[in-house]
């Protein structure tokens, strides 16, 4: 009888936060147990909050390995945000403590990391579960993150919108100005500066 074939290990990588005008850009890798899948998994940004919260749960408790890690808004500064966004995929991947025989990454780009074997899958996060599990882990942490920041600066409403530029947020800065946080790239903030 030919035995089974022994499922590879796959880690699914998605980031949160390439949008936003203040705060890090996060990245997530998740390699999922087989035998435990996780059901309803998808695109984070297809879930209510109250489901994201529970499948994130599920997922770091059932997957085999998972990371999150994020490149800082002053690395976004400093590199672009596409590099940024690239940085922190690689150090998510890299920080895994498991090494995955396949890798992949929802988008259309890849990390530069020596010795994997990638795949760049757009809208992956909607038809490879470890991606969805990725995006949902990326989001969930990186929302967390803004509430910490709004605490420390309450006056932009980073609760509210994320860092997203919403007319509210563009009013914020309009009204207080850039903040330590803010990526000074990105136009509406540089041409504030510029003022």
């Amino acid at each position: 009888m030919d035995e089974m074939p022994i499922a590879k290990l796959v880690a699914g990588i998605d980031e949160a936060g390439r949008g936003p005008l203040a705060g890090s850009v996060v990245a997530a890798a998740v390699i999922l147990d087989a035998t435990r899948p996780i059901a309803g998994l998808t695109d984070s940004k297809k879930l209510s909050p109250g489901r994201r919260a529970v499948l994130e749960q599920e997922i770091k408790q059932n997957a085999l390995a998972w990371t999150v890690a994020e490149a800082s808004h002053g690395e976004v500064d400093d590199l672009n945000i596409l590099q940024a966004t690239l940085l922190a995929m690689k150090r998510a991947l890299l920080g895994l403590g498991i090494r995955p025989e396949q890798v992949l990454v929802d988008g259309n780009r890849l990390p530069c990391v020596a010795g994997y074997s990638m795949l760049a899958i757009v809208k992956g996060d909607l038809t490879e579960a470890c991606i969805s599990a990725a995006s949902i882990l990326a989001k969930e942490y990186r929302d967390r993150q803004m509430l910490e920041l709004d605490r420390l600066y309450p006056e932009y409403g980073f609760a509210r919108h994320k860092g997203y530029p919403t007319a509210m947020h563009r009013e914020r800065l309009r009204q207080h100005g850039v903040s330590p946080v803010h990526r000074r790239s990105f136009s509406p903030v540089r041409e504030l500066l510029q003022e």
